[in-house]
């Protein structure tokens, strides 16, 4: 089993891990060897800051072994990414990836005899949303009767967002600019759980919100775009005025790096219902309770 995309997991297995991975952040002795004597490959196309750090750390705290790998200093660069990839998982026993095209990922678990974990690409970044899950649930307790708001551009975050508040029993509503839509398969899975709501007014999204959430509007790759974007973005800031049209003093989520004063600002991010820290934190726990399913329970 692999975690490609929030797609491929069910409800239960989402809340399953997520549950798990508070138990874990709560008892960190109790798996201090789970996955001794385990191997986790770690490749890189993308910079990173908190999936490696997240990943390595967490490998380290389960008793295991991570191996950092940047795709531009290994053979992944000249030969076919099925071979490297048969190649590596006859090494390893899990992988994780943060790539630049879905299309990679997928290949790789075509091709892989271990788990691949889908560590970001340009479609989905489903360990930071478990994470966002994980987090929301410590700070509000449960999932059903509550609404989670994203305002910004329809990216990776906001398609494995509505995927992941979709299937875990939260409400999700949308707001993105005309042209800038999350994607569709994303959207057919909110719509089947009857969780979405899509919108391009940001003040009617995060009405009666207990989060809001944004992120970057200039994701890697997108940067001959900047100025054309942060026009069109400007709407979709997360300030002061924002944050109070909810009505209900929500949680400010952020899945950083956050470029401050531009899709949020100074005052949000460091304001008292900021939880940005607690999810960059979580991005560990949940990860380290995700391998441990992976490799461990759901083989």
């Amino acid at each position: 089993m692999h975690l490609a995309t929030l797609l491929d997991w069910t409800p239960e297995q989402i809340k399953e891990v997520i549950d798990f991975g508070i138990e874990v952040k709560k008892n960190p002795e109790k798996y201090a060897t789970a996955l001794h004597d385990k191997t986790l490959a770690m490749l890189f196309q993308k910079t990173s800051t908190r999936t490696r750090v997240s990943f390595e750390t967490g490998m380290t705290q389960l008793g295991g072994h991570a191996i950092y790998l940047d795709w531009r200093t290994t053979n992944f660069t000249l030969g076919s990414l099925k071979d490297e990839t048969i190649c590596l998982a006859r090494w390893v026993d899990i992988i994780m990836a943060r790539v630049y095209k879905h299309e990679t990922i997928q290949e790789m678990c075509a091709n892989s005899k271990v788990p691949v974990i889908n560590g970001l690409c340009d479609k989905f970044h489903p360990t930071q949303i478990l994470a966002d899950l994980m987090t929301f649930k410590e700070h509000k307790g449960k999932f059903k009767g509550c609404k989670m708001a994203y305002t910004g551009d329809g990216n990776n975050i906001c398609n494995s967002l509505i995927i992941g508040c979709s299937k875990a029993g939260l409400k999700i509503s949308v707001a993105t600019p005309k042209g800038y839509a999350p994607f569709e398969k994303a959207v057919a899975v909110g719509k089947k759980f009857g969780a979405l709501e899509l919108t391009n007014d940001p003040m009617e999204a995060v009405k009666g919100a207990d989060a809001i959430y944004t992120d970057t509007w200039v994701s890697m790759g997108q940067e001959a775009e900047t100025e054309k974007r942060e026009k069109i973005f400007q709407a979709y800031q997360l300030n002061k005025k924002l944050w109070e049209a909810a009505g209900t003093k929500p949680l400010i989520m952020h899945d950083l790096p956050a470029h401050r004063g531009k899709e949020i600002t100074d005052e949000m991010i460091d304001h008292k219902n900021s939880v940005i820290y607690d999810q960059a934190e979580n991005r560990m726990h949940i990860e380290k309770a995700v391998m441990i399913k992976l490799l461990l329970e759901w083989k």
